[in-house]
């Protein structure tokens, strides 16, 4: 046989061995996806899942089981309310000994049933970073409920050509509808445009000029306290109650706009050309007449709930969301709703929730400036009233912190120390260049559940990814350790 005929038998033996190899592991695959995410239901199989119907599901013909029994304890039972010091020492201070995380290291850990301290280390306020966003959350979730959502809405009188699109605060508006499945829902630019062209036409207008309004929020819309690259060099957008894309021109982590409100509104002029109205000229900035001068809602769209937002801005760290929301904490109290109102009010609702304040220096809603300071006593404090059954609107801000080596920003953090950490630590992350920290839970190996505040605010940049990795290591000991004082 020629040498290349040979080679072609050879081939497409292998290639049949491949088809044959590759079928079995689709098999498996399929096999295991349908159980493990209990799909039998979507590939047209209707008997009862072992996973979800458990009680529906008969034993084989034949098989004879004897009655169940319950299990002796294997352990001596813990208190889960009770944190042994000793055992947090010995877990956390030999990591604390590095240099590389710097002069100004502060570590709080208390016992979650009553606040207690069961270990401390180092002294002094702390540059909280993003840790921030967990008062902003939280005192959102407690001034406006878990369930409140934010309207856009367009409005116009009977009497003017002018229809005014009304910024309602929605950190998450886009400019058009999300892709199905993402969480959480947003209200779009697209749809109202359209819902506003079928309430013009109803009426007999198809010819309007567009004003825009901002008036909901007041003061800069660049806080003085932030560093004065951020804005130019697209860290964060500058803040207003009417944006798309939390201010950004096109989709990704830059392009942000100089001018949010302003894009928005060009965007929905141009949204209502597509639907049959002609918008006369540019959009203005204009304030909304009241309804006491006939001014009337033509058209809204509402944001998701306000607990499934804050979900989202303490999964990923959102700074835009976090400086609206704090803002809007200001609205409801009736206060200028500036980026000083914002901290004013932030830090009267904390207060009302038993939180003290006193001593903390608080200059906007997402801790990107370099100057708040945090007792990390406050952070504890705000964590055990988030998690506290008293309050029960508020767990959003810690039920969905980010996962140990899951979820949110820490998806790909916790590789090093404990694997007992993962999926027991959950945190807010702190970062600025030169200061790594995590505020959080912890739940021990034998079901110790503590709070925890973990800083280092003068971290040399060239030691950035060693901090990180000891901050990191050290919240996992506490997850790792066996840490219940156990009941007498």
């Amino acid at each position: 046989m020629p040498e290349g005929d040979a080679g072609h038998v050879r081939g497409r033996g292998r290639w049949l061995r491949r088809v044959s190899a590759g079928l079995v592991v689709l098999v498996l695959v399929a096999a295991a996806a349908a159980y493990r995410f209990d799909l039998g239901d979507r590939l047209g199989i209707d008997q009862p899942s072992p996973i979800t119907e458990p009680a529906q599901v008969l034993p084989p013909a034949g098989l004879s089981l004897p009655r169940a029994r319950p299990a002796a304890p294997v352990a001596r039972a813990t208190n889960e309310g009770a944190v042994d010091p000793a055992a947090v020492r010995r877990a956390v201070a030999p990591l604390l000994a590095s240099k590389k995380l710097g002069p100004h290291v502060v570590v709080r850990v208390a016992q979650m049933s009553d606040g207690r301290v069961v270990y401390r280390s180092g002294a002094g306020p702390v540059t909280p970073a993003s840790t921030m966003k967990l008062l902003t959350t939280v005192a959102a979730l407690q001034a406006l409920g878990p369930q409140h959502r934010f309207t856009t809405s367009v409005v116009a009188t009977p009497q003017s050509k002018r229809i005014v699109l009304v910024g309602g605060g929605d950190p998450l508006l886009t400019r058009a509808p999300a892709p199905a499945g993402t969480y959480p829902r947003r209200a779009d630019l697209a749809t109202l445009a359209a819902a506003t062209a079928k309430g013009l036409k109803a009426i007999g207008r198809e010819r309007v000029r567009l004003g825009y309004d901002t008036s909901l929020f007041t003061g800069p819309k660049v806080n003085p306290h932030w560093e004065p690259s951020y804005v130019p060099d697209d860290v964060v957008s500058p803040i207003t109650p009417l944006w798309v894309d939390e201010g950004r021109d096109r989709n990704g982590l830059s392009y942000r706009s100089r001018a949010p409100a302003s894009a928005a509104a060009a965007l929905f002029a141009q949204a209502l050309e597509r639907r049959g109205i002609t918008v006369v000229g540019a959009p203005t900035s204009v304030t909304a007449p009241p309804r006491s001068k006939g001014g009337g809602s033509i058209a809204r769209v509402r944001s998701a709930p306000l607990a499934e937002i804050v979900q989202h801005i303490v999964e990923v760290s959102d700074n835009e969301g976090a400086e609206v929301l704090s803002r809007q904490v200001a609205v409801a109290r009736g206060v200028p709703a500036s980026f000083a109102g914002g901290a004013r009010s932030v830090r009267r609702v904390l207060g009302g929730l038993g939180v003290s304040t006193s001593g903390d220096v608080i200059h906007d809603g997402s801790g990107l400036s370099r100057d708040d300071r945090l007792d990390p006593a406050t952070l504890l404090a705000v964590i055990r009233a988030a998690s506290s059954a008293q309050h029960p609107g508020l767990r959003a801000a810690v039920a969905n912190l980010p996962v140990a080596g899951f979820s949110g920003s820490l998806t790909y953090r916790f590789d090093k120390g404990s694997p007992l950490a993962l999926g027991t630590v959950r945190a807010k992350t702190g970062t600025l260049t030169g200061v790594h920290g995590l505020a959080g839970t912890a739940t021990s190996a034998d079901g110790a559940v503590m709070g925890f505040v973990a800083i280092a605010d003068r971290v040399k940049p060239v030691n950035t990814l060693d901090a990180r990795v000891r901050i990191d290591r050290l919240a996992g000991a506490l997850g790792g350790c066996r840490c219940a004082r156990a009941t007498p």
